[in-house]
Parts: structure tokens; C-alpha cells; sequence
């Protein structure tokens, strides 16, 4: 969670504009005083973006919500304020047209969850909010972070993903320049081959096929074969090189690997996160506290005919 040193919270986050930045700023202010981890902040930001583009919106099947302050009227079901949360089960209007209330009862029912902390955003968001498109809300994930940062003076530096990337080997570059020429592309289940997305997208093993297919390199479309397919592992952060698969466990065991993702260096990784996203740059995982509790080590393909 950082933004870029000097940003404008304001001009951060395309559509997002200064008075739902400042309902930004009340979440995170909400969260800051009930002691609410950083990671908890963006799980509610990104919720907010997507439900309501961070505005406290009334309802016109609700008329007493037009009776408060808002910055929109909406129409779905009774759903009021920025989460646009429903009468039943989250209170009265009163409380739900409040963005420090409505923001209070989206921290209370997110800390109901268990190991929330160590949930992707989406599947955290979703067992709060119950959405009908639970897989909305990653692609907030950044941008969500991104606006905490600004909003707490949280800095990137040059270890936080925001320095110039290392230099790279040349074939190991030709891999790298392959992978981010697919950012953007869905994430699809099983996407992704050698030739390029395959089902409209890639997941995040395809895009490794891809990538290293480059160079001639053959990587199984498969986390767990590829973790066994290119031992030695590396577990030491500090010895990871660009062009090298991190590889990530829900057990900290080889059988619990479920991602992998290009290493770029200074931190930041391209893959093809979940369902609902695409792929894209994560900026530093080493403060991501999913990311970096799910670390298990990385793997470093090589062509021999380079070697």
C-alpha cells in the first residue's frame, strides 16, 4: 500500500474525483480508529469503488435516504451509501447514509471473517458484501491501494516498486518483454499456451507458457509441476532475479502451491491474478500481506543453449 512520492489523491484514480476522495479518506479514518489493518483499508476501498464509485448514494425506492446528504441517487433494491449496503441485515437509513456508520459495519462484518487478512480482495469483499458479481471487486485492488497510500502519506520508494526495474539477462528480457506485452488480457481458468491467450485469456501458469516459450523453454501449465520441474528452489528474497516464477502456498508445502507470477525485480511481479482481473504488474508484493505470507520460493528457468 504506497503511492507515488507527492501524488494528488485526487488525480490518482481515473473517475475519482475530490469529493469521493473524500469519502475515501473517511473510510480509511474509520479503519484507522477501530485499529483495523492496513490490508482491511483497501478490502473496504475497493468494495466502496466498485458499489458505488466511492459515492454516498441515496435511493429512489428509499425516499427517506434523499432526506441526507448525497452525492447520487441509485435504484438497486433498497442498497443505500457507499457500500451500498441493504435494509436487511446492515440498519437503518440513517446509519447507512453515514460513511463513518456505513464504513464501521463493513469493518465489524469483514473482521467476522475468518483469516480475512490472507484472503484475495475479491474473496474477502464477497463474504461481507454477498454480491451477485463477487469477482468485481480485484480489479479495485490496486487503485484501492494506490489511494490509501496517498491518503495516509504512505510513499513508494525505490524498494517498494516504484524504482527502475534491474537489468535483466538479454533471453531473460526477450521472456519479461513477452509477458507484459499481455497485460490487460482476462484471467481464464486454464488460458494461455505457447501461441498466445487461449479461451479469450490466460491464467497464471499459461502466461509463464507464453512467456518462456520466448526462448524455448517448455514450463508446464501447471503451478505445482512447475515448482518440481525447475529445483533447485530459491527461498531467499534477497537472491531472487528477474525472469525468475515466485511461486506462492495457502500451507507452506509444495502440495499447497495455487500461484505463480513473473518475477520483475524491486518487488513487482506480473501475472494473471484471479478470476475477474487480468493480467497486470502487482507493485510489491512484500507488503502485500497475502503475497508474502503465501511465499514459498521461486523457481529460475534457463535455456541451456544460453547457459
Amino acid at each position: 500500500m504506497c503511492a507515488p512520492p507527492g501524488a494528488d489523491p485526487a488525480q490518482l484514480v481515473e473517475g475519482i474525483g475530490p469529493e469521493q476522495v473524500s469519502n475515501a479518506g473517511l473510510i480509511v479514518a474509520t479503519g484507522v480508529e477501530m485499529g483495523i489493518p492496513q490490508r482491511g483499508w483497501v478490502i473496504a476501498l475497493a468494495t466502496a469503488m466498485q458499489e458505488s464509485t466511492l459515492k454516498n448514494l441515496a435511493n429512489s425506492t428509499v425516499p427517506e435516504s434523499l432526506e441526507f446528504p448525497n452525492q447520487g441517487v441509485g435504484s438497486d433494491h433498497d442498497s443505500v451509501g457507499l457500500f451500498q449496503q441493504r435494509e436487511a441485515g446492515w440498519g437503518d437509513v440513517a446509519t447507512r447514509m453515514d460513511p463513518r456508520q456505513s464504513a464501521r459495519l463493513f469493518f465489524d462484518r469483514l473482521l467476522q471473517v475468518p483469516g480475512w487478512e490472507s484472503l484475495p480482495v475479491t474473496r474477502a469483499a464477497q463474504l461481507v458484501q454477498v454480491s451477485a458479481f463477487p469477482d468485481a471487486y480485484a480489479k479495485w485492488e490496486q487503485s484501492a491501494a494506490t489511494l490509501a497510500g496517498a491518503l495516509e502519506g504512505v510513499e513508494c520508494g525505490a524498494g517498494a516498486g516504484t524504482g527502475p526495474l534491474p537489468p535483466a539477462d538479454p533471453q531473460i528480457q526477450r521472456v519479461i518483454d513477452r509477458g507484459m506485452s499481455q497485460q490487460g488480457q482476462p484471467y481464464v481458468w486454464a488460458g494461455g499456451d505457447a501461441n498466445g491467450p487461449t479461451g479469450g485469456g490466460f491464467d497464471c501458469s499459461g502466461l509463464m507458457v507464453y512467456a518462456f516459450a520466448e526462448i524455448g523453454i517448455d514450463v508446464p501449465h501447471q503451478t505445482q509441476a512447475i515448482w518440481s520441474s525447475f529445483q533447485p528452489a530459491i527461498t531467499d528474497r534477497a537472491a531472487l532475479q528477474p525472469g525468475d516464477m515466485v511461486l506462492f502456498s495457502d500451507n507452506g508445502q509444495p502440495g499447497g502451491i495455487h500461484h505463480v507470477g513473473l518475477y520483475l525485480g524491486n518487488g513487482q511481479m506480473l501475472h494473471a491474478p484471479q478470476t475477474g482481473d487480468v493480467v497486470k504488474v502487482e507493485p510489491d508484493i512484500w507488503s502485500n500481506t497475502y503475497y508474502s505470507q503465501e511465499f514459498i520460493g521461486a523457481v529460475r528457468a534457463r535455456n541451456p543453449a544460453a547457459a
